[in-house]
């Protein structure tokens, strides 16, 4: 999937640099990205020596591509295969909007393998984007939030809100920090219809504790922390917000798991109660 991955961004339109994130492999990768980078100026890779998750390594890899002085940070994961005009489009909405002043960040539109919405990857329509309708013609839609696959960031976004929290591990890290730029920090953000990817998942499934498989329940107690964490920072509504979720959780355990039901309560409860006082710090760039 990485292969596909490097071999669709470099076939892009808009050429760009590309910056990958090896979180300690330990099958062939590593060999791989050696032996294809010293044939490529405009690839490069790090190593981060250990397994720092999905949100460690997007952490660490947005610090590189800042510090390193790239205006803009295009990311995703690497099973995201991009259309070939995906960051042409992009950058086009960029212009439309009148330059990264004037945004948080743009998303792209996620498909899966068979051209339907990814629906882990749906992103959260602001409920007053007719303030913004005139870019509806442009096929750009204000949002709330989104996941990193396919996220155009300025780097003046990053400077001013800071990091995705690396200590999330997995899970979450992507809405807290889309919520940081879109709620907390009332930055606009968008959805550029015209540029999509593909999502190349297994199966087009969303998650749930309920009905996920019985090797994956223990992950969720990344989910429900982060998330007490992040709902925390938007005061009361967040918070209520947060236990209806949970609440709702509950419901779909009782009636609609088919195994584990015990385990699948113990994991969301005993989360709810280590999010109230998990604190990580939000690391800044200088």
């Amino acid at each position: 999937m990485l292969k596909k991955c490097i071999y669709a961004l470099e076939a892009q339109i808009h050429n760009c640099d590309i910056i990958v994130i090896d979180n300690a492999s330990t099958d062939e990768t590593a060999v791989w990205l050696k032996q294809y980078t010293n044939e490529k100026e405009n690839i490069c890779f790090f190593n981060t020596g250990a397994n720092l998750g999905g949100a460690g390594g997007f952490n660490y890899g947005i610090r590189k591509a800042v510090e390193a002085g790239y205006d803009y940070v295009w990311i995703m994961d690497d099973d995201c295969i991009p259309n070939a005009d995906a960051l042409e489009k992009l950058m086009n909405a960029d212009k439309i909007l009148g330059g990264p002043e004037n945004y948080g960040y743009l998303s792209s539109v996620v498909l899966w393998t068979d051209g339907a919405e990814c629906k882990m990857n749906r992103q959260k329509i602001r409920k007053a984007y007719y303030e913004n309708v005139h870019y509806l013609k442009d096929s750009i839609i204000q949002v709330e939030q989104s996941t990193f696959v396919s996220l155009l960031f300025p780097a003046q976004t990053i400077k001013k809100v800071g990091l995705p929290i690396k200590d999330f591990f997995i899970w979450g890290d992507d809405i807290e920090y889309t919520r940081r730029i879109t709620v907390r920090n009332r930055m606009n953000s968008f959805m550029v219809g015209s540029s999509q990817v593909i999502h190349a998942m297994k199966e087009n499934t969303g998650s749930s504790i309920a009905t996920d498989v019985p090797e994956r329940i223990n992950r969720y107690r990344y989910a429900f922390r982060n998330e007490g964490y992040l709902y925390r920072q938007e005061g009361i509504k967040g918070i209520v917000y947060y236990i209806l979720k949970c609440g709702l959780n509950f419901c779909r355990i009782i009636f609609k798991a088919k195994d584990h039901k015990s385990k699948r309560c113990w994991v969301l409860s005993s989360s709810m109660i280590k999010g109230l006082w998990f604190n990580p710090q939000i690391e800044y760039l200088d």
